[in-house]
């Protein structure tokens, strides 16, 4: 092996093992298990495996390990081949087995599984709209409490319908308390609680985009969703069931645009006096090209630079820093007066909303 694939094959190794130690640490042992299988697919002699020691990019920044692990669920939930189910109950451990298994699947679903690699995961877990609910409750303290949302890289549009959903964040409660989506997370900080929402908080519309939506009132849609999720991670399967249930009633605002153009669009839109207008994300800044991304801080900061105290902007991210690996909510906020742009860093997370730990901004 020439140099170059030996560093390919180090960063392939030094991902696995990252992803492995990253489900582990969030109780998913059995998909970590899974995940390590995956260095004897790159080894193999199958189409999905050369292509995965081809990889022409990062493999943990491009999250290629979770694309496998979704494909490799999705012949469980579909019921083309059920034998991962023995691995996803902890009923086979020995990773040794595990390995050998994973390898007869992909030999035996390799044209089934190749195109899994095409696309980042979209696992667009609700469990992190608690984070982004406990920004909005920040912000309605600084800014107008009347919100029309727009959400980049919304996928299904699962946490579109954030307005849907009720939470629990510490002592503070927000949202119809007749929602089957319960999305309440351990609470830690010294900061206490999020503020309560004020009288006339209100989130008046929410829109997403993705460039490729998917449709949960289609069966086999939902399923692909679905498959993202962590098997051994039941509390999460549960969330994404209540998100098909309410999106089958009634189906999010979602349209199919690249992000940077859909911004843009809904930046140049009129705004009606009193209300805020807030962009959020989880998640999915980094599986974007750079290009974009500054497209779309530029296209912000023009439009914070209109913003008045009547019609105020707002940015929300809960996204990773590539240096810590840590989920990080942060907010920024323009309202034609001092401190426009400031960007707040509110609390850490779960990356699957387990927990928040909220600072506050303090």
């Amino acid at each position: 092996m020439n140099e170059t694939g030996i560093m390919a094959t180090k960063e392939f190794q030094t991902a696995l093992d990252w992803q492995a130690s990253h489900a582990d640490e969030n109780g998913a042992p059995c998909t970590a298990r899974v995940v390590r299988a995956l260095a004897k697919v790159r080894g193999g002699d199958t189409a999905t495996g050369r292509r995965m020691a081809n990889w022409q990019g990062l493999t943990l920044k491009d999250a290629m390990p979770l694309r496998m692990t979704g494909g490799l669920h999705y012949l469980l939930l579909s019921g083309e081949d059920d034998r991962l189910a023995r691995v996803y109950s902890a009923q086979i451990t020995d990773q040794g087995q595990i390995d050998r298994l994973v390898c007869e699947l992909v030999e035996r679903y390799d044209t089934q599984l190749l195109p899994w690699l095409d696309g980042p995961p979209q696992t667009n877990e609700a469990g992190r709209s608690a984070s982004i609910m406990a920004g909005l409750l920040w912000l309605a303290q600084h800014v107008a409490a009347r919100f029309e949302l727009f959400e980049l890289g919304a996928s299904a549009g699962v946490n579109t319908m954030i307005e849907r959903y009720h939470y629990r964040l510490g002592e503070t409660e927000v949202g119809p308390s007749s929602s089957p989506m319960r999305i309440e997370p351990e609470w830690r900080g010294d900061a206490g609680s999020p503020p309560p929402p004020p009288g006339d908080f209100e989130i008046v519309s929410v829109r997403g985009c993705d460039v490729a939506p998917i449709d949960l009132s289609d069966e086999d849609s939902a399923l692909r969703l679905k498959s993202y999720v962590w098997p051994d991670a039941p509390a999460r399967m549960a969330r994404i069931d209540a998100a098909i249930a309410l999106a089958s009633s009634k189906a999010p605002d979602l349209v199919k645009a690249d992000a940077g153009v859909f911004a843009a669009d809904m930046l140049a839109r009129p705004q009606a006096s009193g209300t805020t207008r807030a962009m959020f994300h989880s998640i999915m800044w980094q599986y974007m090209p750079a290009e974009t991304q500054s497209a779309i801080t530029q296209a912000f900061e023009e439009a914070g630079a209109r913003a008045t105290p009547d019609r105020p902007l707002a940015w929300i991210s809960l996204e990773t820093d590539p240096a810590t690996f840590r989920h990080e909510l942060k907010v920024r906020r323009w309202t034609g007066e001092g401190a426009d742009g400031e960007t707040v860093l509110l609390s850490h997370a779960h990356p699957h909303g387990a927990w928040v730990e909220w600072s506050g901004g303090g």
